[in-house]
């Protein structure tokens, strides 16, 4: 069975050459299957889709055994030397065999899959010695596992047809990708819809009868992807693995080989995930493996050995990191997990992929995110903070906490207080609001749920709208002005934070504030430092505009008595509040519930 493909180009320009191939590129000719060396070339595939996972694949399954196999052609006078290396958690190299290769033909190499318990991976270097040479279809493969398991792929799309039409095209235009699918479930929630666009009959004909395309309204990530896994599923049953995908990412179609090999290999059932890497820095890793923090209402804490931000081209991460769940940019389900945990809840948009990866490791089903596959997606880093996708986060959060986590109210409240009041000095009243809003549906309970999130949307553009805070403005036309830029002085000690929040507080009600307007950077967007400020225009971290921000003392003691009232309300009802959601779950996850939401009812 083949696990895995040494490729040594991407699926597109954008992608940098070192993600696969470390050389000096004027002396290879790099294809996607193939490379050509010149003389004296000297390659190393110690890259990021270069190496095999050998941590992942001793840890999570029973094979002790990878063969390398590549096909090869050297000039009459080349040697071409083989070195395959290993190394450890920390990095240090440890060779592992070496072949001088002749003539034309093919060469496997078999290693063993073991001192790898804590970290390293394997790769292969090649040197192109008096001549040149080439190789080609280079694989890593195992004993053929007893059960070859198929997988399906669930894409939710959402007003991006010519980006979800690039992934489709680029997942089934790379034939071993597209073997191992059964069925491709495209589940369009837009107005502008991807059946419309000129190149959906290229889809078609490359997918066949395996492609099912459907359409309904809009329920957010969490409604489109439940659609697709309700219709793998409707007969009771799941016959396949279930790949989730979104519709605008850079796909690279070796990931899904490498999750699908992972899952059918694995001792047991697991989610096996795709990392995300950064489609502005295609060398970047978002994050190597994270884990909710529910104390805290936060996502995307990193692992314990985990790193977030790594540089792919300067580093490798050795160490082998755990994960509590992966989001669905791209991650297998298996079909155990599916048939034992069922759908995720109807949460609209964040958090329904954390509280199904959370649910599954309950039910025994760990989450793996697999270092060498990736797809890159549009930065988090440049989406601006301050929009309506906040106030799906907050009450998500709230509600995965209250179902999963301790829920202590004492800590609950402090998040929540601790957090709205950094927006109200900072003078986002706009989203302080948006966060009011989250806290208030939360409390009121699950009916909040009903309509999946579809009429959630228009009162928050209403509610927002009230805000000209939350309004983003042309830098070069929408100011009369240009505002002295301030720089933010060394970050506040963590330990003083609620000292130096509680100061911001009384300098923003009584007004004891710098006078005139004033430009910040997006960098130092932080509430202790806007909160010096009467008036402020802030960088959109999208940098793409400024939002221009006022003292509004009026609106600020208005929301700390809402925000008051709530934690109060929060710290009472707590355990009632916990106890409430967490008996609504298996109502909310159930089959007839979701088919009332697809059905418009």
């Amino acid at each position: 069975m083949t696990v895995q493909r040494t490729l040594f180009a991407g699926p597109d320009p954008r992608v940098v050459p070192g993600m696969y191939v470390d050389a000096d590129l004027a002396r290879i000719r790099p294809e996607r299957t193939a490379l050509r060396l010149e003389p004296g070339a000297v390659v190393s595939t110690n890259t990021y889709f270069g190496r095999f996972a050998a941590s992942y694949w001793q840890r999570y399954t029973a094979v002790t055994d990878v063969r390398l196999t590549l096909h090869h052609a050297c000039g009459p006078q080349t040697l071409l030397r083989l070195d395959v290396v290993a190394s450890d958690a920390s990095g240090r190299r440890r060779p592992l065999q070496t072949r001088e290769i002749t003539c034309q033909g093919e060469v496997s190499v078999d290693l063993e899959i073991r001192r790898f318990v804590d970290g390293g991976g394997i790769w292969f270097e090649l040197t192109a010695i008096g001549g040149g040479a080439q190789i080609s279809e280079v694989t890593w493969s195992v004993p053929a596992p007893e059960r070859d398991r198929r997988i399906s792929v669930v894409m939710c799309t959402y007003d991006r047809p010519a980006e979800a039409i690039s992934t489709l095209l680029t997942l089934g235009g790379d034939a071993a990708a597209a073997d191992l699918i059964d069925a491709v479930h495209v589940v369009d929630q837009g107005t502008r819809r991807v059946e419309d666009h000129d190149e959906f009959h290229r889809v078609k004909s490359l997918l066949g009868d395996r492609l099912h395309y459907v359409t309904q309204p809009n329920l957010g990530g969490a409604g489109g992807f439940n659609r697709g896994i309700r219709e793998l599923t409707r007969s009771g049953e799941c016959s396949t693995d279930i790949v989730v995908m979104d519709d605008d990412i850079l796909c690279e179609p070796e990931s899904v080989i490498r999750l699908s090999a992972m899952s059918a290999n694995a001792t047991r059932p697991i989610l096996v995930g795709s990392q995300m890497l950064l489609l502005s820095e295609t060398y970047r890793v978002h994050m190597t493996g994270e884990w909710e923090a529910l104390d805290e209402l936060k996502a995307g804490r990193p692992s314990a050995n985990g790193r977030n931000g790594l540089d792919a081209l300067t580093d490798q991460q050795d160490v082998r990191t755990d994960a509590g769940w992966n989001g669905w940019w791209s991650c297998l389900l298996p079909a155990e997990a599916v048939a034992a945990v069922g759908l995720s809840l109807p949460l609209f948009f964040q958090w329904d992929d954390i509280e199904f990866g959370i649910r599954a490791r309950k039910a025994g089903f760990p989450t793996v995110t697999l270092p060498n596959a990736g797809v890159w997606h549009a930065d988090f880093h440049l989406k601006d903070y301050n929009d309506w996708t906040r106030y799906f986060s907050w009450r998500n959060a709230m509600i995965v906490s209250a179902i999963h986590g301790r829920f202590d109210p004492k800590q609950i409240s402090g998040v929540v207080a601790r957090e709205i009041t950094q927006h109200i000095v900072s003078m986002q009243y706009g989203l302080a609001e948006t966060f009011l809003l989250a806290v208030r549906d939360f409390i009121s309970g699950p009916s909040v749920l009903h309509d999946g999130g579809q009429a959630k949307l228009g009162e928050l553009a209403r509610l927002r709208a009230d805000y000209p805070d939350t309004v983003r403005v042309d830098a070069a036309t929408g100011l009369a002005a240009d505002p002295p830029i301030v720089v933010k002085g060394p970050d506040p000690q963590r330990d003083r934070l609620d000292q130096v929040l509680a100061k911001r507080v009384v300098k923003q009600y009584l007004g004891r504030l710098a006078p005139g307007r004033v430009a910040i950077s997006a960098h130092d967007n932080r509430w202790w430092h806007v909160g010096l400020f009467a008036e402020a225009v802030v960088t959109d971290s999208s940098q793409t505009g400024v939002r221009i921000r006022r003292r509004d003392k009026g609106i600020a003691v208005r929301q700390a008595r809402e925000l008051a009232r709530l934690c109060l309300e929060l710290r009472r009802r707590g355990p009632e509040l916990a106890e409430m959601w967490r008996s609504a779950v298996p109502e909310l996850t159930g089959p007839d519930n979701w088919q009332r939401l697809f059905d418009g009812e």
